[in-house]
């Protein structure tokens, strides 16, 4: 999907299918769970600042952004993305929502500020287990109250019946088989244990319906 000869319609279409995989699979549940959790303590007048990295199409931060309304608080929402396109449709599907968008390397980013939090979905998978230590050690000193990476849980189940639910709700093909193979690389809980010992840190551990782990501070 990241290749850039990709047809930008094929690409579009990729994210929207995405968006919908997320929706139905109820993956930022976890994520905005989380931070309705963490933000309780914090005066409802504060301003809350979230950097979302591999923010893709922006579903996340527009979740959080509804959220946000709903419940009177005020967010400031930045999301970070290797691929420019990512941004660039992002931009066009928030509308006048208040998101910043910005193109480039999670590791080679240095926030003018220390966000609040900063949350991460369904982008650890894509790295090697090197890199997702090195993020590790990159949220806890970035995330100025806390961070939280949701991610896939390897499953037999999910494996499998990925394929069918995509073929049934019309997804497209690369959204098929790009999910099937994120779900085999996604981890167990004893992954995410070693991985942290790797990174020298402690985080909580969490399963979360539909097949997905969250680990945060």
């Amino acid at each position: 999907m990241d290749d850039p000869a990709l047809d930008e319609s094929d690409y579009r279409r990729c994210l929207a299918d995405l968006a919908r995989v997320n929706r139905v699979t109820l993956t930022h549940v976890a994520t905005i769970d989380w931070l309705a959790r963490k933000t309780r303590a914090l005066p409802r007048t504060a301003c809350v600042s979230v950097l979302d990295i591999g923010c893709g199409q922006g579903d996340l931060l527009r979740g959080i952004a509804a959220w946000a309304r709903r419940h009177g608080r005020s967010f400031s929402l930045t999301g970070l993305d290797l691929n420019p396109r990512s941004a660039a449709t992002a931009r066009a599907l928030s509308g006048d929502e208040d998101i910043t968008y910005l193109t480039g390397d999670v590791f080679a980013f240095r926030p003018d500020a220390k966000p609040d939090f900063i949350v991460s979905s369904q982008f650890t998978h894509h790295l090697a287990d090197a890199q997702i230590v090195q993020l590790l050690g990159w949220l806890q000193e970035h995330s100025r109250l806390g961070w939280h990476i949701a991610d896939l849980h390897r499953h037999w189940f999910a494996y499998y019946g990925y394929p069918l639910l995509a073929r049934l709700l019309g997804w497209h093909p690369i959204v098929r088989a790009d999910g099937q193979i994120s779900i085999a690389r996604g981890f167990s809980r004893r992954e995410w244990e070693a991985l942290l010992a790797r990174a020298g840190l402690h985080a909580r551990i969490k399963w979360h319906p539909l097949f997905r782990y969250s680990v945060s501070t």
